[in-house]
This record gives structure tokens, C-alpha cells and sequence, in this order.
């Protein structure tokens, strides 16, 4: 019996209510001369509340020492093993804009980037055009053509574009063609295998046109593809936890992930505030609200510290309207550390707190990384989180006699 199997055989509806606070990238690391992490030197007295009366702890998205993706992140955090469940990038962030996937389809996360006169990066995000500007060039992609697959291009956000191929017998076992790296060459698309092969001839062909289209577009002259990925087969929340979900969240790839998984999306503004409000509005209507919040994972990437420790701050002013709605279990915590120090997701495990009639309380004197390391949850895979969630809003009976 897997743990999935498990869960439906324990779970009990109860109409209790679950919140998940997503802050992505939350993890930090001290960046001298702040003797502590974005999250210990932000001022968080809600968060610091929620700890007080909660339970804390840290979370391990993936495996010790593993840096994961937004994708294996919020995997984890929604109680599929990401390991188990590998999915590439492109199909969630052509889920997040409702692109009609088919079983003919390799979904692909394409980013616009600058190249400089020796064909190297110097900027991995084009300087992170507007999304208007993103769907004029995208609108010149589209007149691209290759032989052997029908081609879609859709606008995402800001420097990011889907790119799909529809054909027979495509593969997704193909590497990104993006470094992830400044000052490096792209990458050749290679195929694993024979039907992979074709995917990547497919691409390397669509590559060396694009070339050509974008070369007047500086700064977004140029292309990176990565996340290749066929739609996959996996439970959704209801089907697992008996949850009828719904996910409150801004960029398309994080609306991926949730429907993926069978969530309804939830359209709101951009801010805070917004989503809030959101979420008070269909608070009657669904047992699951996934939250996202993304700034504090953008800002860290930037490796802008102050800025983070801002974006927090603003996290912990929208914490009171979601307390208000009295969620019969409030989890605060992140799919991933983001350190400013870094510019970049790391291996760090993520501050996570539970907030319950039935939790533990464990004394924790605030929300950090600090506190988290002594708290009462230890350090947990993240793919247990939805467990600790299900028996603190009293979902999961007794195993065994």
C-alpha cells in the first residue's frame, strides 16, 4: 500500500478548512552585516504569533542537499513524491494559461534571453520585458515553421512563452537547452530516445529559425527552452484527500501545478489584498485554498535582501485577514529556499509552521529559520506535509486495530 492508498482509506470529511501559505523561496541566509536571514531580520509579528500558538519546523522539498524547481517544490507540498512524480516544467506553465494539451503534445517553458556578438547570455531573463512587449514577440515566433510537428507559441509573463509541438511519436526526454548560466552557449536539444530524437530535431530546427526572427529584438535576441514534458497521469486532490481545492495564485505556472492536481483556479489581482479577498469569497464553496505568493522568491533571485525582507513584511500584513476567516488549519511555509545571498534556489530546508486547535505548541519565540530548527514538526520531507495537515484538521482516522 502506498501512502496515497493509505489516505483514502483513513480520510474523513468533516467540513474543516485548510489554508496553505505558499510564500515562494522563503528560506534565506544571512547576508553580512544582517546578522540573520531575510526572515529573521524582517518585523513579523503575526507570523511570529502563528508560531507561538502553533508548531514549527523545517521541511526538506526533495531529498538533503537537493535544490529543487517551483514544479518539485509545490509536488511536495501537495503530497506527491517528487521523485516518484517527475513533470516538466512546460507542461504546468501551459496548464497555468489553459492551453488544450493533447496526447500529441510536448509542452515546452521557454524564456526570452539576451545574446551577446559571441552567441553567449549576458542576461538569462532579456532584462524582464513587459508582458506586452512579450506577446509582440512571441506574435513573430508564431510565423515559424518546421517540418514534422504543428507549432504553438503562446505568451506567458514578462520573459517567459510557452512552446508547444504536436505530432505523433514525440518524445520528451530531451535536456533544456538553457545553461542556466551567463556567459555560456546554449545548449543543442539531444533526445534520449528515438522518439525524444525526433522532438529534439524538431526544436534545433525551430531554434536556428528563431534566430533569425529575433536578432533585431534586442534585448530579448535570443531563446532558451527547457521543461520539456507530455501531459502526465496523476490523482487529483479530491481523489486522494477527499479536498475539493482551489488555488489562489498570480503566475501561470503555479496555476499549473493546481490544476494539474485538480484544483480550481481562482482568478484575483495582483497583490495581496486581493487575493485575500478572494479567498473570503469563496471560502463556503471549498475544504483546500492554496495561496501563492511569489515576490518573496523574485526578490530573492535578484539577490536584493532589503527587498525581500520587504516583500515578507508585506506577508505578514496579510496574514490577520486570512486568521479572520478562522481556517481550522493555517500552514505557512515555502516550495523552496531562495537566499538573496545566492541569487538562486538552494538546498536549504524551508521554514514551516502549522497552525491548529490541535497542535502542540513547542515555544517558539518567533517565525525563522532559527526557531524552526528547534521546533516541534523537526525536519520533515515536505511530501508529508498533507498528512500533518489532514490529522490537524481531524481528516485522517486511526490505522489499525
Amino acid at each position: 500500500m502506498n501512502t496515497h492508498d493509505l489516505i483514502r482509506e483513513l480520510r474523513d470529511s468533516n467540513g474543516t478548512k485548510i489554508v496553505l501559505l505558499v510564500a515562494d523561496g522563503l528560506g534565506g541566509l544571512p547576508v553580512p552585516p544582517n546578522p540573520g536571514t531575510e526572515l529573521e531580520t524582517a518585523s513579523t509579528p503575526n507570523l511570529d504569533a502563528c508560531a507561538s500558538e502553533g508548531t514549527c519546523g523545517l521541511s526538506t522539498p526533495v531529498l538533503p542537499g537537493i535544490t529543487p524547481g517551483s514544479g518539485p517544490g509545490h509536488l511536495g507540498l501537495f503530497g506527491y513524491d517528487p521523485l516518484e512524480y517527475r513533470i516538466g516544467r512546460g507542461i504546468l506553465e501551459a496548464l497555468g494559461i489553459n492551453f488544450p494539451v493533447t496526447s500529441k503534445d510536448v509542452c515546452i517553458r521557454g524564456n526570452f534571453c539576451t545574446l551577446g556578438a559571441d552567441g553567449t547570455i549576458t542576461d538569462r531573463r532579456a532584462g524582464r520585458p513587459t508582458t506586452e512587449r512579450c506577446k509582440e514577440i512571441v506574435a513573430k515566433l508564431r510565423t515559424i515553421k518546421v517540418p514534422g510537428a504543428e507549432v504553438f507559441v503562446e505568451p506567458v509573463k514578462e520573459h517567459r512563452f510557452v512552446l508547444v509541438f504536436r505530432a505523433d511519436g514525440l518524445g520528451d526526454r530531451v535536456n533544456d537547452t538553457d545553461p542556466q548560466a551567463t556567459g555560456a552557449l546554449r545548449l543543442m536539444a539531444v533526445g534520449e530516445d528515438e522518439p525524444s530524437w525526433k522532438t529534439a530535431a524538431v526544436v534545433n530546427e525551430f531554434v536556428a529559425k528563431s534566430n533569425d526572427v529575433l536578432k533585431g529584438e534586442a534585448p530579448a535576441n535570443g531563446l532558451t527552452l527547457r521543461g520539456f514534458a507530455k501531459m502526465p497521469t496523476i490523482a487529483t486532490m479530491q481523489d486522494v484527500y477527499g479536498l475539493k481545492s482551489a488555488a489562489v495564485a498570480v503566475y501561470p505556472m503555479y496555476k499549473g501545478l493546481a490544476r494539474l492536481v485538480g484544483m480550481d483556479i481562482l482568478d484575483a489581482g495582483d497583490t495581496l489584498q486581493t487575493k485575500v479577498a478572494r479567498l473570503k469569497a469563496a471560502w463556503n464553496d471549498y475544504d483546500f485554498f492554496f495561496l501563492h505568493y511569489k515576490y518573496t522568491d523574485s526578490t530573492g533571485e535578484d539577490g536584493n535582501f532589503a527587498a525581500k525582507v520587504k516583500k515578507i513584511e508585506e506577508l505578514d500584513a496579510a496574514i490577520p485577514g486570512i486568521r479572520a476567516l478562522k481556517p481550522d488549519v493555517l500552514i505557512v511555509t515555502g516550495d523552496h529556499s531562495t537566499p538573496s545571498k545566492m541569487k538562486a534556489h538552494s538546498f536549504h530546508p524551508v521554514p514551516t509552521l502549522i497552525v491548529s486547535d490541535l497542535c502542540r505548541p513547542d515555544g517558539a519565540d518567533g517565525f525563522s529559520e532559527r526557531a524552526c530548527r528547534t521546533g516541534g514538526l523537526g525536519q520533515f520531507a515536505a511530501k508529508h506535509l498533507m498528512l500533518l495537515a489532514m490529522a490537524h484538521a481531524g481528516r485522517l482516522g486511526k490505522y489499525g486495530a
